[in-house]
């Protein structure tokens, strides 16, 4: 599907200012729809709305539907009556300047659990009745999602146990023991309903509130799931797991531009034979509900629907993997046929091959250029404002890449010698030359990280693929901004027809 000609910002609300140690759905995002639309940008992407896993990465999350509780607007939980003022005054290791997991995870969590206590002891009989009809909305994943997370719970020093190491007949579902365990863990089982309520409802405001100054938003979708999940519990027959629920086979990429051994990012693999049993029902579910949260979708990984770099589980690194077929134009199918034409983007950078672009282009996917990545080889690379085409978003470098001004710091010769003769620079301010000619481009959408609009250095990148520690930290500063970025921003706009 083609989307209009328009520009936006990628920022995800973890990187947003305030008092609470990281972004969230509060005040601080309704002033940055505002500053988004005075900037006559369109598109606000973000990054999987999903809780965090390892790393702090919300591309391992415990759920594909579930959002993470860690966005949920404290402030906003006062004026509902279940906390007062006191209850979320900050406490000492929160930093305005980076998300400190560390300190920010029980901080929030804690006064999550207190609202969560208060409204279940207390709750008004509206607030009760919308819980249930929250309740009753989500019922395909919310009831395993909350007896999941209760359950896998535990303490000690990483609080956390996965379920294969549960009791067997949890571990099988069995109807009777999940009932004993539903009900003996009701408390908790309250505790993340409650939460996910929450995260809907206040999303669903902000969302309202965005589409109304004229911005949508643009959501991320991983292909994998985390084998330690709701989703991988609940279907087990779905993944490539062993008689223990064990992964036999991973996910990841294969040596490349990040990492000389590749990437082995150790999500289970689909047994993609059991999805086609029953059309697809698990992605077309999954599609549907990510829809209900943003306006447009971008596919993360999407030549992994073409084929994908399998990696034995015993295996330490990716490069022993191999590619292996998806399930091509049958899942898109599928999900057409119960959806309808849906604005997607996929996704397609890395290794590309013919197949690939087949895939894209059957169901007109706009795909995806990197500038950072342009300017590596010659006149041919792929990336190059010359050869982007309009069914395609063009970005000055996503959150897996540096920030342009890293980028630029750390390029070598070679890259500076061809980067400036294109671009006609001296290299005095490659953030905005690259912004300047990604606006420029006849790809009908193009995204900047919010880094680049303030021409920040490497170290406020947001994600280091390959590196599992000290990424997602990075937040923005109001003072950082200045009058000029959106008006610059809106020239643009105006210049090259954006808006």
């Amino acid at each position: 599907m083609r989307l209009p000609r328009a520009s936006g910002v990628l920022l995800h609300p973890t990187s947003l200012p305030g008092p609470h140690g990281s972004g969230d759905f509060g005040r601080e995002a309704y002033h940055f729809v505002d500053w988004l639309a005075v900037a006559g940008q369109q598109l606000w992407q973000v990054l999987p709305l999903t809780g965090i896993g390892p790393g702090n990465s919300p591309y391992m999350s415990q759920s594909a539907f579930a959002g993470n509780p860690l966005l949920v607007d404290l402030a906003d939980l006062q004026r509902e009556g279940w906390l007062e003022a006191v209850d979320h005054a900050p406490d000492a290791g929160l930093e305005a300047r980076r998300v400190n997991f560390a300190a920010v995870v029980p901080y929030r969590m804690g006064r999550l659990a207190r609202a969560a206590d208060r409204f279940l002891a207390a709750g008004t009989p509206a607030q009760r009745a919308d819980f249930e009809r929250f309740r009753a909305e989500h019922a395909s994943w919310l009831g395993d999602y909350s007896l999941f997370m209760a359950l896998a719970e535990r303490p000690g020093p990483d609080g956390w146990l996965d379920w294969p190491q549960w009791e067997p007949a949890l571990v099988r579902r069995d109807a009777a023991a999940m009932a004993v365990a539903r009900e003996r863990h009701a408390a908790r089982v309250g505790f993340w309903e409650f939460c996910q309520w929450r995260f809907f409802r206040q999303w669903a405001a902000l969302k309202a509130y965005a589409n109304g100054k004229g911005v949508r938003i643009v959501g991320d979708a991983p292909i994998f799931v985390a084998h330690s999940s709701a989703d991988v519990w609940a279907h087990p027959e779905l993944f490539e797991l062993d008689s223990e629920g064990q992964p036999t086979v991973v996910a990841g990429v294969p040596p490349d531009y990040f990492s000389a051994t590749g990437q082995r990012w150790g999500n289970p693999l689909y047994r993609w034979s059991e999805h086609a049993k029953d059309d697809y029902a698990w992605w077309v579910e999954r599609v549907r509900r990510t829809f209900e949260l943003v306006d447009i979708v971008r596919i993360d990984h999407f030549r992994g629907f073409a084929g994908y770099w399998e990696i034995p589980a015993a295996e330490p690194t990716a490069m022993l993997g191999r590619w292996v077929p998806g399930p091509g134009a049958a899942l898109f199918e599928a999900i057409g046929k119960a959806l309808g034409p849906l604005p997607i983007i996929a996704e397609d950078l890395g290794v590309i091959t013919p197949d690939v672009d087949d895939l894209r282009l059957r169901f007109a996917f706009p795909g995806m250029c990197v500038l950072q990545f342009a300017f590596n080889s010659d006149a041919g690379n792929r990336y190059l404002p010359h050869h982007h085409r309009p069914d395609s978003v063009v970005y000055t470098g996503t959150h897996d890449n540096n920030t342009t001004a890293g980028w630029w710091a750390e390029a070598n010769d070679g890259e500076r010698h061809f980067a400036r003769g294109y671009l006609n620079t001296d290299g005095h301010d490659m953030p905005w030359t690259l912004i300047r000619a990604a606006m420029a481009s006849v790809a009908d959408t193009c995204v900047h990280p919010m880094q680049d609009v303030l021409g920040l250095p490497g170290e406020c990148r947001m994600n280091h693929p390959g590196r599992s520690a000290g990424w997602w930290e990075w937040r923005l500063q109001w003072e950082q901004v200045q009058p000029w970025h959106a008006q610059r921003l809106a020239e643009f706009g105006r210049l090259y027809g954006r808006f």
